[in-house]
Order: C-alpha cells, then structure tokens, then sequence
C-alpha cells in the first residue's frame, strides 16, 4: 500500500503502526506473503524520512522532491512494478477495523478491477454548526458491489498490472489544483476496467481545526467544481467537441450558481441557517465549473515559494 506525505509527522507516527497491523491481518487471513507499506515523501528536504525509518522492516521509504500529489502517486506507481496490487491511503486518515480485509475480499468476490471503500470525518474540535448543517463534509455512501466510474485514492485499491497493460499514469497538469486521481480513475473506467464500492471499508479523515472553517470549505466547493469541469475538458478532443463542452459546463454551473444563490437568500429570509449553508454549498461549486469552463484553475495545493 502507498501513502503520500508532505510535512504531518505526527501523523505519519499514528498512521504507520495501523497500516503494518493490517498488513498482517491481510497476510494471515489470505495466506500470502504480508503486504508492505510504501511511504512517499513528497517534501523537497525530505522531512518524513527519519519517522518512517523508525519502523524497519514492512516500511520502505521514498523520496519524490517533484512538487504535487500527482508526482508523488506517480512514484507510487514507479515503485510498485513487482507487484499486482496497490492500495492508496491518505497519510490524514485512520483506516478502521478490517479494513484491508475488506477491500481484498470485496475485489475477491465480484471480481473487480479495483476497489473504493468510503471516507467519514473525524474533527479536531468541535464543528460549527453552519458547516455541519450545509453537509460540506458529507461524502457518498454506496451498498457494497455498486459499480462506479470516478474516485479518490484516499481509499482505493487497483490492479497494477492493467494499468501497467495501458501506461496509465496521473497527470501532474493537476498537481496543484487536485483532480488528478478523479481524471486518473475516469480513464481506468473509460478503458473497460470496474471499479466497485466496499462500504464495509471504512477509513476515518481526520479534520485539523484550520479547515474546519466557513472560508475554507467554501474554498473547497469551489475548487471541487473547478477541477470537476477541467477533468471533463481533460476526457476529450477535438475543438468542436471542447466548444460544445464548455457550453454545456457553463450553463450547469450558472444553473447551480443561481440555485443555490436563490435558496441561500431563502436561508437568510427564512432565517434557516441549514438552507443558507446549503445554498453556499452548491453555489460555490457552480461558480468553480463556470471558472474551470472558461480555461481558469484553481490551485488550492499551490505552494509557496521556498516551501
């Protein structure tokens, strides 16, 4: 399994000793030799080494200077070419009991390409109700089995050896504005592959205060439409088909944009805080698509210089 890190030696520490418990767990309930963990730093000085280091034998260690996530999950997958299976864990989360189990016996039984289990939230402090009630931290829940065509690699295990078969890799265009595991997962789907939902694999994200807040959240619903409408633009070619596209991108976000303006001004004069939040929500992912449909990006992972 792969967990990408940058800086969160904390949790990297809390994080480490779950992952090579469940690696035995996996190892002893299907009789193979016991997974590993593969640890990606994608700090420039290389911060995570010591931390990982501590842990010996089931841990390796790498570094990946090149700044953005995508660099670091193509390393990920440059590292694993003596295996068949990888598992992506973010280095923020806590996968809960079973887990690993769960993802290998779900792939298993449907026989699946790939495997995506849920993420719930955990906060560090207690939630402002404004950002509870807007469900800015609600994720999709599926039965087990579902098929679906897009995820995250927050909780996602593949079939190295199909993506190996179509060269398939993240594109780092996506690096600093998120989005590139939802465009790399689009084209494992696109290319025949399934992907089903374990709901039984739960990992648990854990919330830092600082983005807990209102301006953070809405951020983030912006830049989730912005790089949602890029990943579509990314999926085809040809211009006439681009014109008709971002056509249709900018009428789907001005829709969501005046939806949720109009329920927002509801919330304020029905004084219901849950309406206000809810109307934010989807107005601030359609003002992304309406961005994301005009050429501009969002860059929400964007460092500063020197970082």
């Amino acid at each position: 399994m792969a967990v990408l890190t940058y800086r969160r030696p904390d949790d990297l520490t809390e994080l480490l000793p779950e992952l090579l418990h469940h690696c035995r767990q996996a190892s002893v309930g299907y009789g193979i030799r016991p997974p590993t963990v593969l640890v990606v730093d994608n700090d420039p000085a290389g911060g995570a080494r010591e931390t990982a280091n501590r842990f010996g034998t089931g841990v390796t260690y790498v570094h990946e200077p090149t700044p953005g996530i995508a660099a670091a999950r193509n390393r990920a997958l440059a590292e694993s070419v003596d295996v068949d299976l990888l598992v992506f864990i973010d280095d923020d989360e806590r996968p809960t009991s079973d887990w690993l189990t769960a993802l290998l016996e779900t792939r298993r039984r449907t026989g699946a390409d790939g495997v995506v289990g849920p993420v719930v939230s955990a906060f560090a402090a207690p939630l402002d109700p404004w950002i509870a009630d807007g469900g800015f931290f609600d994720r999709r829940r599926l039965p087990t089995g579902t098929e679906v065509r897009v995820a995250a690699t927050n909780n996602l295990l593949l079939d190295l050896r199909l993506i190996r078969s179509i060269s398939l890799q993240f594109d780092e265009r996506f690096s600093a504005s998120g989005g590139s595991d939802s465009l790399f997962t689009r084209r494992y789907t696109g290319a025949g592959f399934t992907l089903v939902w374990c709901d039984e694999a739960v990992v648990t994200d854990v919330v830092p205060a600082e983005r807990a807040t209102r301006d953070w959240v809405i951020r983030r619903r912006y830049r989730i439409g912005n790089s949602w409408a890029r990943t579509e633009l990314a999926l085809i070619s040809g211009s006439a088909q681009t014109v008709r596209l971002r056509g249709a991108l900018l009428l789907a976000g001005a829709t969501r944009v005046a939806g949720g303006t109009a329920r927002a001004t509801l919330g304020v004069l029905g004084r219901s805080p849950r309406n206000r939040a809810h109307g934010i929500r989807i107005a601030a992912r359609g003002a992304g698509i309406v961005a994301g449909a005009f050429g501009r990006t969002y860059l929400e992972y964007r460092r500063p210089i020197g970082a």
